[in-house]
């Protein structure tokens, strides 16, 4: 008695397929080598400036100077971060940007969610509706563009140091955060407050255990834009603070900058302690930055 052959796992999809399924499954195998081209292209953008400030950054003076940014560091030289540690005061620089870009994160979070829940509980009133757009408006305002009378505000009301900038981060991110979080919180169902309420939760309560732990995921993704506005900031700052001693990292860069302009391998290496805390907090945080801004855009 012979026995036949058993079937591959690919004929057996072919032949459950049939001849459309097939030209469709060899559709969707088949390389899109346009949009894999393009993003290649744009990894270059990003990876190749990359290269040069770390190479840049552990080089000798003599090396930096040489006029080939793309060769390698021969031999790999720390003084550059030596130096940049100390001509910046880095420990103080950053830890005046870890308090403005903190307080401005919580900040930014706290007030967009209340705004949020407010708006979209009462989107039948006209008051709350008209705040939506309004925010909605704000976000196409540029900081130049009204920077010349919040310098001389907060230079009356005495807020032209760290604080003034927290606030100021914060407004300036609250239209977007707000924007953010009115598409999440529309795929909360309303029946989860209203038995919190049959309950006997105040909306107080209700907001606090019910509706801000459900916000996390949302929450995670405008702290993670709030984080890096804030601590890539220049302009802002640069602005508003007046005394040089509590000025925040990216402003004191460029200070030692004008003052050392060949010493270009300090620069760089300034420029990369400077920006590794904003890279490494977005490399752990981009997954929920991604989820929350598509559950946002697909339940709302």
């Amino acid at each position: 008695m012979t026995t036949q052959p058993a079937l591959t796992t690919a004929s057996t999809t072919a032949i459950v397929l049939g001849p459309e399924g097939r030209r469709q499954r060899q559709k969707m195998e088949r390389v899109n080598w346009s949009g894999t081209i393009i993003l290649l292209l744009c990894a270059v953008t990003v990876l190749l400036p990359l290269y040069v400030t770390i190479s840049m950054a552990f080089k000798t003076t003599g090396q930096a100077v040489d006029g080939n940014a793309f060769s390698l560091p021969a031999p790999f030289s720390v003084d550059g971060f030596v130096q940049a540690w100390n001509l910046t005061k880095f420990p103080v620089g950053a830890a005046i940007s870890m308090a403005v870009t903190a307080g401005t994160v919580i900040a930014t979070i706290v007030l967009a969610a209340f705004a949020s829940y407010a708006i979209v509980r009462n989107w039948d009133r006209r008051f709350f509706r008209y705040s939506f757009f309004y925010l909605l408006a704000a976000m196409f305002i540029p900081f130049p563009v009204v920077a010349l009378p919040q310098i001389q505000l907060t230079g009356r009301v005495g807020l032209d140091n760290p604080m003034g900038v927290i606030i100021l981060a914060t407004m300036f991110q609250l239209s977007f955060s707000v924007l953010l979080f009115t598409a999440f919180l529309r795929s909360i169902p309303i029946e989860l407050e209203e038995s919190a309420r049959i309950d006997g939760a105040t909306t107080w309560q209700t907001f606090w255990r019910l509706i801000f732990p459900l916000l996390a995921p949302m929450s995670a993704t405008v702290g993670i834009f709030a984080f890096l506005y804030a601590w890539n900031d220049f302009m802002m700052p640069s602005l508003i603070i007046s005394d040089p001693n509590l000025q925040t990292l990216p402003v004191r860069q460029n200070l030692f900058q004008n003052q050392f302009s060949n010493n270009y391998n300090v620069a760089f290496a300034s420029y990369l302690m400077a920006m590794a805390p904003a890279i490494v907090a977005y490399l752990f945080t981009q997954r929920w930055v991604m989820e929350g801004v598509t559950q946002g855009a697909v339940k709302g």
